[in-house]
């Protein structure tokens, strides 16, 4: 396992978590702006999540202080769960740390987080073909897919 601190995103991660986006090569919109432009904007949604509140991130930092995993959950109010329901969005591992626990560890911090706040729930989505559902990453953290639910999706 690599040693890493798990400590709160701040805005002046952008260009830690810009780079791990960024070389996923999964975001087309990324491939026609510049990493300085994915930097800004990654900077800007920090500093609102940061001001909204009801929004958690961490990262996953060695030792030198090079952030090389970080992950982003939304406390969501609602009307028909006894207590509010945490949504992770986003969980992600510079490629070359994979498979050393620090997914693992970025998840756990959620997890506690969720219990402190007495959420009722964390849920997620995630593609089928991704490598961390076909090494059911998930499933062996307590995670159960949910049968007979679609996501759907609108872009805009």
């Amino acid at each position: 396992m690599l040693e890493v601190s798990v400590r709160s995103l701040r805005a002046s991660d952008a260009a830690y978590v810009a780079r791990i986006l960024r070389a996923t090569n999964w975001f087309a919109h990324m491939a026609e702006e510049t990493a300085e432009q994915t930097e800004l904007r990654i900077r800007h949604h920090v500093a609102l999540c940061r001001i909204e509140g009801g929004h958690s991130g961490y990262v996953a930092e060695l030792p030198s202080g090079d952030v090389v995993g970080y992950v982003l959950v939304h406390w969501l109010p609602s009307l028909f769960l006894p207590r509010h329901e945490g949504y992770l969005s986003e969980l992600f591992v510079d490629e070359a740390c994979r498979g050393k626990g620090i997914d693992r560890r970025l998840l756990d911090v959620v997890i506690r987080e969720a219990r402190d706040r007495n959420a009722s729930r964390l849920s997620l989505i995630t593609n089928r073909n991704r490598e961390s559902y076909e090494r059911a990453f998930y499933a062996k953290a307590g995670w159960v897919e949910r049968d007979g639910l679609v996501c759907f999706a609108l872009t805009l």
